[in-house]
Order: C-alpha cells, then structure tokens, then sequence
C-alpha cells in the first residue's frame, strides 16, 4: 500500500473541465462536518462565490462523533470519514449511494485510490487526502535525532510526550513500535501492545482532545515530542521554532480520508455539485497548500507552489515509506479484541 500511495506522485495528470449538473435543488446552505479546520474557508468561499451555496462547517474531535451525528435527524450534508470507520457506516446503512452522474470530475482521483478494501467500485466514498502519522520534534530540546517510535516512551522525555488518545493510532503505533502489522489481530501482540500502552501513558501528556492542533504546546516547550501529522506543522505560528515532521524509519501509520454523504442527507445532489468542485485540481491544489495533507487528485504537484512540492513530509519517497503500513478491515473478532483492549487501557491504572 505504501508503494500505491507514491505511486501517485509520479502520475500524469487528468485534468478535467467536465461541468457539472447546473440543475440543483435550492437550498440555503450546505453542512460540512469534518476536523476542525480541514477545508480552508477560501475553498468554501469560492464554491459559494461560483454557486450560490454557502458552506456551513462545523468540527468534531473523534471520528464517533461524527458517526453518532449521522445516526441523527437531521444529519449533516457532507461528513469526513477515516477509511477505518468506512466499512460499519455502510454496514449500518448510515451512507447514500453516490450518483456518478453528477460527479464528472471523480475522473481526476487517482487509480492508486479507487476501489480500495474499504468501499470496492467506490459506491459510497470518495477519497480525499492521504498522509502519514509521525513524530513532530521540538528539535532543540532532544539530545539525539528521533528516528523511531520508540522515543515516545523514552524516559528523557517524560511528561514532555503529547499523545492524542485516538484508539486506532494508540494502538497502532503501540504494535509498529514492537514491530508487529498494525493489522495484527493476534492475541499475543495485542496484549503485548496494551503493556506498551501502559506505558506509554505513564510517559506522556494527554492532549486536550478539543485543541485542533498540538503546535502550541510544540512552540511553548511544554511538549519535546508529540505524535502527529503535517498539518500541526502548517499551524505553526512561529515558523522559526526547531520542530520537525519525523516519519518514523521503523513504519509510519499510513491513512486515508473520504467524503461522504449521509443516507439521511436532505440535499444529496447539492452534496454532490461540492464534492465535484473539491475534486477540481485547482481546488485540490488550494486544500494541499492550506493543511499539507496530499491529495487523491492527479496532477495537483504541478500546480502548487516548489517548497510544497518538494517537501518530503508531505510528498515522501517510497523508500521513507517501505514500511509503513495502512490499516485494513478486521474480522468481527479482530475488532472485538481491539475494543477489549482499548477498554482496559482507559479503565487501568498506569503502571
């Protein structure tokens, strides 16, 4: 999968100009609801400005919120979705189908992207963004270069390590850190990981879940090490400041995100006219300058600015990326084992 996703980089372009269906049904806004901050307000500002629509987001702190909120009436217009979390929305029928029709512009994501495990033929989902969770490094304040996960449990750094306990990247990067497959549905290791979670805890600051960003608490010193993403980096508010992006050598965690609409959407077409206009290189373009998050879309290095282009935290090569990993589906069993776990992290005493 590591090798699919650098594929992209390397893909000509597919740049289309289809138009989409000016036929809609009127609506006074349009609900977006995904991390906070994660479509710029210019992007919603020009598709307002090009349709008439306004784009009213709103941000959650964990992807259940989300999945409570579309369980809801009235439910929102268009949600972000990690692929973990796709396959039990459309199990419980929480997702509409998608009208191709009035997506034209789906010809611009790449096949690296298409038909994954998560949603084959791309019935319900519409990938968006891709990228790696790492290790950002307050760089004066460690003693030697970070280059695994294992500095997160290194007692130099205790109470200076920001962990955001999400329970699938808390797990993962407990069992890549003991170097098994964040994929492992085994007994063993998953136990093995919940002693490492332990741990862990015992060795960090738990982020406030409602900050949008770990950056500051990077910028003030209050946290050397924090596991993280690009983005954080993109909200930095002293540029100036040593922190760096590490994708850890001994596997980064790999994700991706889609764009989906409620089953209980009361303007899927409306939904649709937005995701095409997201879809738009340029569009696409914009996204990737504003977060550092990649893109799906084809074509978009060639229209954002040389220091967005060449920066490898954002764009890594396939070498910094032989072993990383993407999450997969699991089996009944494997989630329930996981769930087991996670509770048993939040209900014990740390070590």
């Amino acid at each position: 999968m590591a090798t699919l996703a650098v594929t992209l980089l390397g893909c000509s372009p597919t740049v289309s100009t289809s138009a989409p269906p000016t036929a809609q049904p009127p609506v006074s806004g349009l609900s977006f609801y995904g991390w906070p901050d994660y479509i710029p307000q210019s992007v919603l500002e020009a598709f307002e400005v090009e349709y008439g629509i306004e784009v009213v987001p709103s941000s959650y702190t964990d992807a259940d919120e989300a999945i409570a909120a579309m369980r809801g009436t009235p439910s929102y217009d268009v949600v972000l979705l990690d692929n973990d979390y796709i396959p039990e929305v459309i199990q419980a029928g929480l997702l509409a189908p998608l009208n191709y029709e009035n997506l034209p512009n789906f010809r611009n994501v790449s096949a690296n992207f298409r038909n994954l495990v998560h949603d084959p033929d791309n019935r319900y989902t519409i990938p968006f963004h891709w990228g790696t969770t790492g290790i950002l490094v307050r760089t004066d304040l460690v003693p030697d270069p970070v280059r695994n996960w294992d500095a997160l449990w290194d007692p130099r750094y205790a109470g200076k390590v920001g962990i955001w306990e999400f329970q699938s990247y808390m797990i993962n990067i407990a069992l890549k850190s003991l170097g098994y497959s964040i994929n492992s549905e085994d007994p063993a290791e998953l136990e093995a990981a919940l002693v490492r979670l332990r741990a862990l805890r015992a060795n960090a600051t738990i982020i406030d879940p409602s900050l949008a960003t770990s950056i500051g608490l990077l910028e003030s010193g209050e946290l050397t090490l924090a596991y993280g993403w690009v983005y954080d980096l993109f909200a930095a508010s002293d540029p100036s400041l040593p922190i760096e992006y590490v994708i850890p050598e001994d596997g980064a965690l790999l994700w991706g995100d889609n764009l989906v609409i409620p089953a209980n959407s009361a303007h899927q077409a409306t939904a649709e006219l937005f995701l095409n206009f997201l879809l738009r290189p340029d569009i696409s373009a914009a996204n990737v300058v504003a977060t550092g998050y990649a893109t799906t879309v084809e074509g978009v290095q060639d229209l954002v600015p040389a220091e967005i282009r060449n920066n490898l935290a954002i764009f890594p090569t396939e070498t910094m990326l032989q072993n990383a990993e993407i999450g997969l589906p699991l089996s009944a069993e494997g989630y329930a084992l996981r769930q087991a776990i996670w509770q048993r992290y939040e209900e014990g005493d740390a070590p």
